[in-house]
């Protein structure tokens, strides 16, 4: 039984705006709860488990079908210090190796928590039915990924994200914690300092949604996909929880780097639905190789020790760079050969590599990949502490790829999956116990609020009809630039002038073009209602031009080379910018702003000075 309340309501007189209030001339549904948890992925349902847990009865929200979310994309694995095939691997190591992959700019709390969590993350896992993988005398198996000094990524063969989220939504459906589906949040409703809801729409029905709450947990995802080539879906990835923070009043950080996944397919050889979608790293991580046109194995000139296994912006800088030299495929990418391992091998670790490829008519086993770099994730995010999920903003909270901190200049592969249920659960502890200490009632033993118990004030009923009012101006727009439009001449601003290779020149020629960009919002074509894509688009166009500001600004700010951010007018990293950049809304504006970095603990330093590499030949 669901024990959040409902009921009808007009926009009323107690707005003090008379004309907006008449405008909107609407019922919207009010929605009382006691946590909102704001997306459905792997972060948002394992932080609403543990709500439950703790006698709380959270409200998840997502825009697309329960279980259905972004985290079924991850594929190759998620690293926990188990030592199930090197036992020498301890959470330090594992620290360590993420503080090194994000060039020294993570947040070394944030780091140490989820390397510590993750072993025990795993084995609740386990106990939870995720049918992971195992070695011949029965311990969770564990592969190769990029960069990391030991096997430690735990896997369900090529569909890990799939499996795991399954997993969190069955736990999650066995605890009654209620769920609402196709709900896009548009505004958080918020003074700057304090929190008090949410409103948005049902994406069936139209209607207009008012969530009245004082905790709000953001889990909403990054913003990858505003690249036009990304691994993400489309729809999902385009910056709502990056921008909804920033709106409330929360600060942002290393919004500049943007990881670019090796592996992406390569749209000219297998068709433009399939242009940028990934390739798992588990393929390298398995013994995949990488080739140019010319048949040369050509990681051995970048990185001869670590070959395809280096760190994912070495990986990709050097396809990228054999493409531009001419060594590449006619079809823009180079070739990623595994066949020289067993046919069975393949099949068992790769089923879903092997299942998408030969539908293209493509035979791994024997055969080579095209592949060529691909928009994959975004290391910045929204600014919280990590052992709470607190934000610069009373009662707002972030999780998993919403966030930033763990990832630093360059995510460790195999972190973004463990991220989300490191982080989560204390997060959903902390947010039990602040509203268990507001004492709120308890019905049937969990944590409910009842109707009567919060009241909007004047200025947040202002803010949601305000928002609705704009709302149904987007949906009467009848101007001459579609959202599909705008959407992809942003994708390809981003990708020209702040891809893999930057400059200072062609990040302020990328800004210049996003003001006309900015401008033509007020020219949008809407094809439809409420409830249809090109609304639905609409909204992201807003989401999306502010996230693509921080990156562009950031990359700007940024100058030096560090991790995934590679400037070519400053090619060497420079320790003066061993800091993190944060990003606010001032007065409708982006203020940019810079602080040191926290130094690791003295385990995770010592493990730093041990100097673990991966001896990438056990794969030869």
């Amino acid at each position: 039984m669901s024990h959040y309340t409902t009921s009808k309501r007009y926009s009323d007189s107690s707005a003090t705006d008379q004309s907006i209030s008449t405008e909107l001339e609407a019922n919207y549904e009010e929605i009382h709860v006691p946590a909102l948890v704001i997306g459905a992925g792997a972060a948002g349902a394992r932080v609403a488990i543990e709500l439950r847990q703790q006698g709380i009865e959270p409200l998840v929200i997502g825009k697309r079908d329960y279980g259905d979310a972004h985290t079924t994309w991850a594929a190759g694995g998620i690293n926990a210090s188990l030592g199930s095939r090197d036992p020498e691997d301890s959470w330090e190591i594992h620290a360590a190796d993420t503080l090194e992959e994000g060039h020294f700019i993570n947040d070394p709390e944030a780091v140490e928590l989820v390397a510590r969590e993750m072993p025990e993350r795993i084995r609740e896992l386990d106990e939870w039915g995720m049918a992971f993988a195992r070695t011949d005398d029965g311990k969770i198996q564990q592969r190769y990924f990029g960069a990391q000094s030991f096997r430690r990524t735990c896997f369900v063969g090529d569909r890990t994200g799939e499996a795991m989220l399954d997993t969190l939504v069955e736990k999650a459906q066995s605890l009654s914690i209620p769920y609402r589906e196709n709900v896009m949040i548009t505004r958080l409703l918020s003074d700057g300092e304090t929190v008090s809801g949410a409103v948005g729409f049902d994406m069936e029905t139209g209607e207009f949604l008012v969530f009245v709450t004082d905790h709000v947990v953001l889990a909403a995802g990054g913003s990858s996909a505003i690249y036009n080539r990304h691994s993400s879906r489309d729809e999902e990835n385009n910056g709502d929880g990056p921008a909804l923070a920033l709106d409330a009043g929360a600060e942002l950080l290393d919004m500049e780097f943007i990881q670019f996944h090796p592996t992406g397919m390569v749209g000219a050889r297998y068709g433009d639905d399939w242009d940028g979608r990934l390739v798992t790293e588990a393929v390298r991580g398995e013994g995949g190789r990488l080739y140019n046109s010319d048949g040369e194995r050509f990681m051995e000139r970048y990185s001869p020790d670590q070959m395809e296994l280096d760190a994912r912006d070495v990986v990709a800088r050097a396809i990228a760079q054999e493409i531009r030299e001419g060594r590449g495929t006619d079809n823009g990418g180079v070739y990623l050969d595994i066949s020289h391992r067993d046919d069975e091998y393949i099949r068992e670790r790769l089923p879903r590599m092997v299942e998408r490829f030969a539908s293209l008519g493509v035979d791994i086993t024997t055969d080579p990949m095209e592949v060529a770099p691909t928009a994959h994730y975004t290391m910045g995010g929204v600014d919280i502490d990590p052992h709470t999920g607190e934000t610069a903003v009373d009662g707002l909270y972030a999780v998993g790829e919403t966030t930033a901190g763990v990832h630093g200049a360059n995510r460790l592969g195999g972190n973004s999956l463990a991220e989300t249920v490191a982080i989560a659960k204390p997060v959903g502890q902390h947010i039990a116990a602040e509203i268990n200490s507001a004492g709120v009632a308890t019905d049937g033993g969990s944590k409910t609020i009842a109707e009567t118990d919060r009241t909007l004030s004047d200025l947040m009923r202002t803010q949601a009809a305000e928002e609705f009012a704009a709302l149904r101006r987007l949906e009467d727009a009848d101007g001459e630039a579609t959202p599909e439009t705008l959407l992809e001449e942003l994708g390809a601003l981003l990708w020209n002038h702040a891809g893999i290779i930057r400059t200072g020149e062609e990040l302020q020629a990328g800004l210049d073009k996003l003001a006309v960009l900015q401008q033509r919002v007020a020219d949008l074509a809407v094809a439809g209602d409420r409830t249809s894509r090109s609304f639905e688009l609409a909204v992201d166009v807003g989401f999306s031009l502010t996230v693509a500001e921080t990156t562009l600004r950031g990359a700007l700010e940024r100058a030096e080379s560090r991790g995934a951010h590679y400037r070519a007018d400053y090619p060497d990293v420079d320790d003066e910018f061993q800091q993190n950049i944060s990003v606010s809304d001032s007065e409708n504006e982006l203020a940019l702003d810079k602080r040191a970095v926290g130094q690791p603990s003295q385990a995770v330093q010592t493990a730093l000075d041990g100097h673990y590499e991966l001896d990438y030949h056990h794969l030869e």
